[in-house]
């Protein structure tokens, strides 16, 4: 009995390990419920710009796509909801087309093999920003990506119109989308 208690403790303490760092302090990160939140386009703050190098070293910034409404997904290639995730935001990156550009921020992985094989193994043909400590993240002010998975909208003015904390479907995105560029 004692073993199967002692099995049972240590199999809380992995998984409890497992989930990062969170705090409700409003630093760190905390788990994601899919909360959507959209902005009225008055409330609207100024996306900070993201730049960085991309898995493969590639430069890329946020302002190399001003004038067009920018998906930035938050992921880590050992979070279980991102995996989840991935094969929607391929979905919805497709279905949008090329009007919409899509990028994804890395964060919390120590070196770039994983997300490489991440990106390889889901077809992600969008690049990311290899940004292991999340510090591109702490700009977005009022509106943070506090998550991992979390998707932000930033609208063609560069301003931050949506956020999702959590896994998103394609066809949540597609309307988030939808709505953001409809106005």
């Amino acid at each position: 009995m004692r073993r199967l208690a002692a099995a049972g403790l240590s199999a809380v303490l992995l998984l409890s390990g497992c989930s990062g760092p969170s705090s409700s302090d409003g630093v760190g990160f905390e788990g994601g419920d899919g909360a959507v939140t959209i902005l009225e386009s008055d409330d609207r703050p100024d996306a900070p710009v993201l730049s960085g190098d991309t898995l493969d070293g590639t430069a890329v910034s946020t302002d190399d796509f001003r004038g067009s409404t920018v998906v930035v997904n938050v992921w880590g290639s050992w979070c279980a909801p991102c995996r989840a995730e991935a094969p929607e935001l391929v979905r919805a990156s497709e279905e949008l087309g090329p009007e919409v550009v899509f990028l994804g921020v890395n964060t919390r992985d120590l070196d770039v093999g994983p997300a490489l094989a991440f990106e390889r193994s889901f077809g992600l043909t969008y690049p990311s920003i290899f940004d292991p400590k999340g510090e591109l993240l702490l700009g977005f002010g009022q509106l943070p990506p506090k998550a991992i998975p979390s998707t932000v909208v930033i609208d063609e003015q560069g301003r931050v119109a949506a956020r999702v904390l959590g896994e998103v479907t394609a066809s949540t995105l597609v309307g988030i989308v939808e709505d953001v560029v409809a106005g």
